[in-house]
């Protein structure tokens, strides 16, 4: 298998209980994400990671049911969740997408995986310098790089977190980033709160009849066209769950 795209998710959340569950016109949020990701045209494979418990039982009975494979692991470790897939998979290259991202887009997903292959880096994503929205992030990173990462790792947010060892040294990674032309870092489109659940349903509510596949351009068109949408999620704070993370980070025993 040469590139796997895993989508991480859970049900459990301390800002929006149950996010991944919600509805978008008619399916939940991780129904739609898997739809989305599954548009790119340059993944081979998709995997669900999540955990085992009563809890997540939805999740795998959803990708179950859609056809996409699922592992149960570590609910705290993510970074392990990650290389224990991209391990029993052979993959070359693993794309990271969460699942708090209902209006991923397939295209960009693609240009991230191209020009990661171009330029036969480590690490490649369209955040290290972040130009796109929030909620439109993509990550591919080689298999070596997540074993090395996997295995070196001790922090908690580097547990947590899958990239944070890979982007917090670069002398050992080769990094790259894919920049828009336009800067949208302020833009808010992703799924934590109440109100970010809000906006996301405007934009399928008014976009999704119309083009199942809508992409950030038919997104930044309705923006521009429907004034004052934007006003109900733009106060709330960018990586809030990293910031956290780092806030109450400790030196992991790891074997």
């Amino acid at each position: 298998m040469d590139i796997i795209a895993i989508i991480q998710a859970r049900v459990g959340s301390t800002r929006l209980k149950g996010k991944v569950l919600l509805d978008l016109k008619g399916k939940t949020v991780i129904e739609r994400v898997i739809e989305r990701v599954s548009q790119s045209k340059k993944i081979d494979d998709i995997v669900l990671a999540t955990v085992l418990d009563k809890e997540n039982l939805k999740l795998v009975n959803i990708a179950a049911s859609m056809g996409i494979k699922v592992y149960c692991g570590s609910e705290n470790d993510v970074l392990d969740r990650y290389y224990q897939v991209a391990k029993l998979l052979k993959a070359k290259h693993v794309v990271r997408i969460t699942s708090d991202c209902p209006l991923i887009d397939s295209c960009i997903i693609d240009e991230v995986i191209g020009l990661h292959l171009d330029k036969k880096a480590d690490f490649t994503s369209n955040a290290l310098k972040g130009t796109y929205p929030d909620g439109l992030d993509v990550e591919v990173m080689k298999f070596e790089a997540l074993k090395k990462a996997w295995g070196n790792a001790r922090l908690q947010s580097e547990r947590e977190h899958v990239a944070a060892y890979i982007t917090k040294n670069p002398g050992i990674f080769k990094l790259e980033n894919l920049e828009y032309k336009e800067n949208l870092y302020s833009k808010r489109w992703t799924l934590d709160n109440p109100e970010d659940y809000k906006f996301i349903k405007k934009i399928y509510d008014n976009l999704y009849d119309k083009n199942p596949a809508f992409k950030m351009q038919d997104i930044l068109k309705f923006l521009r066209n429907t004034p004052g949408i934007e006003v109900l999620n733009k106060n709330i704070k960018r990586n809030e769950g990293y910031i956290k993370s780092l806030k109450s980070d400790r030196v992991l025993d790891i074997e």
